[in-house]
């Protein structure tokens, strides 16, 4: 073939992404509109007013105090006034409360007898990140109203305020959120999971362009285009695709940090540098995955197992230090891992470039893994043996 083989490759993959839609949804409407709804649902960074229920079997003033205090709290919206344990149960498991907050009879006299009665609370884990909340109110509630019934009945004992507030707090304690300060979810949510679902979008449209010309019977005359070059017949099917990734996520970056205003402590070049590795590096990864198994079906189940399970096994919602260590491994073979580790050094830290080298070099590492298979996936692309 004559040396224009690359440019006809290039103009029938960039054809085929505009006449097919499977490649709008793949390459731009599902990462788009996952990267939207993840950041508007969660502009206000977390849930407030969680709805709960009370149980007030005391009645006195001191359960009232408490119960104006509990519903006070930023993060609590008392919405369910229940009679009783049965009636509360009821509508946590209907889904109308995520918790409730149960004040035992005797509340008031037993806790100035110094009986020490239980306030019961419960919320349901279920929904973490609301029970997670109903709890941690919950559980303030009950430790200072504890506090506040001892600071009274030492003051009635003659004890002065100051002396207290030291007996019952002898140590005081600050804590300060390095990187996310304001305790804002979607700052470690989106940034974590809108990358990972481009990971996820990448796996397997890299994995479908190239495995469908096996299938379909096409890749054979593909291939003769490029002059017989497996390389060339990469570049020629994955570079529209490549450019689209770049846009799209540089569209991501400047959503993320600009428009929305999450934390950015170091440098734009860098960031930009580390999203525009994460789609060659995923673009590789999909590219391996196809090389070894060069079957449109098994290649796309391996992308999507593997890219759904970057969203746990890439310490995104489960701690590294936590997992046991034959599956903690397996964190360090995905490159969205690399992309949150380059992000929390560059953008929420805002350390030196130094310190991060080593994700860099993990991505040239991605980027270079199919070359050894390359002739498996040449060998595919001329047999164009599809086995369903």
């Amino acid at each position: 073939m004559n040396s224009h083989g690359f440019r006809e490759g290039f103009r029938r993959s960039a054809l085929q992404i505009l006449r097919r839609p499977i490649y709008w949804v793949g390459i731009l409407l599902l990462p788009l509109f996952c990267t939207l709804l993840l950041t508007t649902e969660m502009e206000d960074g977390l849930p407030i007013k969680v709805p709960a229920g009370l149980i007030d079997n005391d009645g006195t003033s001191l359960s009232r105090e408490v119960s104006q205090s509990l519903g006070s709290m930023e993060m609590v919206d008392i919405t369910e006034d229940c009679s009783d344990f049965t009636e509360a149960r009821h509508k946590m498991q209907e889904g109308k409360i995520f918790g409730y907050f149960l004040i035992p009879e005797n509340f008031e006299s037993d806790l100035l007898a110094g009986r020490g009665p239980a306030i019961t609370f419960y919320t349901n884990m279920t929904y973490f990140v609301p029970g997670s909340l109903l709890f941690k109110a919950f559980k303030t509630t009950a430790v200072y109203t504890k506090a506040g019934v001892v600071s009274m009945v030492a003051a009635d004992a003659g004890v002065d305020t100051a002396n207290a507030s030291a007996m019952m707090m002898p140590v005081n304690i600050q804590v300060r959120g390095l990187g996310n300060p304001g305790l804002n979810y979607a700052i470690y949510l989106c940034n974590s999971f809108v990358p990972a679902v481009f990971q996820l979008m990448i796996f397997l449209m890299t994995c479908f362009s190239i495995g469908e010309t096996i299938k379909h019977g096409f890749s054979r005359r593909l291939l003769e285009i490029c002059d017989g070059s497996v390389l060339k017949f990469i570049g020629a099917r994955l570079l529209p695709q490549t450019l689209i990734w770049i846009l799209l996520i540089v569209f991501m970056e400047s959503w993320l940090y600009g428009w929305m205003g999450y934390p950015m402590h170091g440098s734009w070049l860098w960031m930009t540098l580390n999203n525009i590795l994460l789609v060659l590096s995923s673009q590789a990864f999909g590219l391996f995955i196809v090389s070894i198994f060069p079957n449109l079906r098994l290649s796309l189940s391996l992308c999507a197992l593997t890219g759904i399970l970057s969203f746990s096994i890439a310490a995104f919602s489960f701690p590294y230090e936590s997992m046991y260590g034959g599956i903690a491994v397996f964190s360090w073979i995905l490159p969205i891992r690399y992309n949150f580790l380059i992000y929390i050094d560059q953008a929420l830290n805002g350390i030196d470039i130094y310190y991060s080298r080593w994700w860099f070099v993990a991505y040239f590492i991605f980027i270079l893994a199919p070359l050894p298979f390359l002739g498996r996936l040449r060998k595919a692309l001329r047999q164009q043996v599809y086995v369903p």
